[in-house]
């Protein structure tokens, strides 16, 4: 198994894992898969300057995760919100700790403090196809705890979905805070 840097020339496959989400899940809130034009350009925005990561094992992308700004505002630098899609065949493997850890490890050295998870919940717990309790277990098991909740906050398949934020502190806070470097800067 290797991990690597994702670059714009991995969007087909990406997107193959990413679709798979979109058509059968409300893990993401989008409705329509999106081009791979779309999908390499989202690649290139997050690149320029956070950390995109995949990871392979002979040659074929099995997962990627990637973190990205969590609010416009200046004040957020901060702090990133955190993705991580795993090829619906290869759960369950360990990927996914493998890809969070050594996004944290870049994110702690790029000087980010918090980082943010936003995971779908089911409104009506117990009758759902769409979405089930992993991520959640998964990110507590990371050391991510409980920030908020968005009840009712995402419509996808006919029905309603809430959305809870879990955040996990990587980095000191000071009053006279460093500025977040580019992934670029920490190579």
């Amino acid at each position: 198994m290797k991990i690597r840097f994702a670059t714009a020339d991995d969007a087909e496959r990406l997107l193959e894992i990413y679709s798979y989400y979109v058509e059968n899940t409300a893990i993401t809130f989008e409705w329509t898969v999106p081009s791979v034009e779309e999908f390499r350009k989202r690649i290139e925005k997050v690149t320029s300057f956070y950390p995109y990561i995949l990871a392979e094992d002979n040659g074929k992308i099995l997962g990627y995760a990637y973190a990205s700004r969590f609010r416009e505002r200046k004040a957020y630098d901060w702090c990133v919100e955190t993705s991580i899609y795993v090829d619906k065949d290869c759960r369950r493997l360990g990927l996914g700790s493998l890809l969070l850890n050594e996004l944290e490890r870049l994110l702690k050295l790029q000087g980010i403090t918090n980082v943010n998870a936003s995971i779908t919940t089911s409104s009506a717990p117990g009758d759902n196809k769409y979405v089930t309790d992993a991520s959640q277990h998964f990110h507590q098991k990371h050391g991510y705890h409980f920030a908020a909740k968005f009840s009712n906050c995402g419509y996808k398949f006919n029905r309603w979905f809430t959305m809870i934020f879990m955040e996990k502190i990587i980095n000191e806070y000071s009053d006279n805070q460093s500025p977040v470097k580019s992934i670029k800067e920490i190579l």
